[in-house]
C-alpha cells in the first residue's frame, strides 16, 4: 500500500503548512481525510482552500436543513454545508474540533468557495490510482456519483469524495440567491 499519513494536529491548519510536509510523493495524489459519525472520509487536497475552526454563520432564510449559512472570508461570501446533515446523518452539537473546510468547488459554469462542517480533520494520505476502488453499486435508491472511491489505510475503510459531484450545481442552488447577494452588498 502506498498511502502514507500526515498528521494534522490543528483544527486551523494551514495548508500550505501541510503542503510543504508532502513534496516527496509526486506520483500520488494527495487527500485531506476529516471524521464524521466515526467513519473516514476525504477529499482532494488542492480543492481545499482553507481549515477553520468553527464560528458562527449568518442563517440564509429558505435554505435547506444542511445550509448553515453564510460566512464573510476576506470579503467573499461563503455558503456553509453541514455534511453530516448533507448524508443525513445524526446532528450532534458543534464541539472544539468542529471544522469548516473551505472548498474550490468547480461547477459546469464555475468555479464558487464552499465550506463543509466535519466533526473533526484527521489526515492527509497521499494515495495512487490503483489503491482505490469503485463504490458498490447500491441501485437506484442510493446516489453514490459523488464517491470517488474507496481506500483502505491502516486496516480502516476511506472514502474519498468528489466535491465537484457532491457540492456543485444542485446542492448550492437550492440555496436563496438573492438573500446571499444582500448579505454581500452589506458586508462591503
Amino acid at each position: 500500500m502506498s498511502a502514507s499519513p500526515e498528521t494534522v494536529n490543528s483544527p486551523e491548519a494551514n495548508i500550505s503548512d501541510v503542503d510543504m510536509r508532502l513534496k516527496e510523493n509526486d506520483e500520488a495524489d494527495q487527500y485531506l481525510t476529516f471524521i464524521m459519525a466515526d467513519e473516514e472520509y476525504g477529499v482532494d487536497i488542492l480543492s481545499v482552500q482553507e481549515i477553520r475552526g468553527w464560528e458562527s454563520v449568518t442563517p440564509i432564510p429558505n435554505s435547506p436543513i444542511h445550509v448553515k449559512g453564510v460566512i464573510n472570508l476576506r470579503g467573499t461570501i461563503v455558503p456553509i454545508i453541514d455534511l453530516r446533515q448533507r448524508f443525513g446523518l445524526e446532528s450532534i452539537e458543534y464541539g472544539m474540533l468542529t471544522v469548516v473546510i473551505v472548498l474550490k468547488v468547480e461547477s459546469e459554469n464555475n468555479e464558487r468557495i464552499v465550506g463543509i462542517v466535519v466533526d473533526a480533520v484527521s489526515d492527509v494520505y497521499a494515495l495512487s490510482n490503483q489503491d482505490m476502488r469503485e463504490a458498490p453499486d447500491l441501485g437506484d435508491h442510493v446516489d453514490t456519483t459523488y464517491i470517488k472511491g474507496l481506500v483502505n489505510v491502516d486496516n480502516k475503510m476511506v472514502v474519498l469524495l468528489d466535491i465537484n459531484e457532491l457540492l456543485g450545481g444542485k446542492s448550492i442552488s437550492e440555496i436563496n440567491l438573492s438573500a446571499i447577494k444582500e448579505i454581500d452588498r452589506e458586508s462591503h
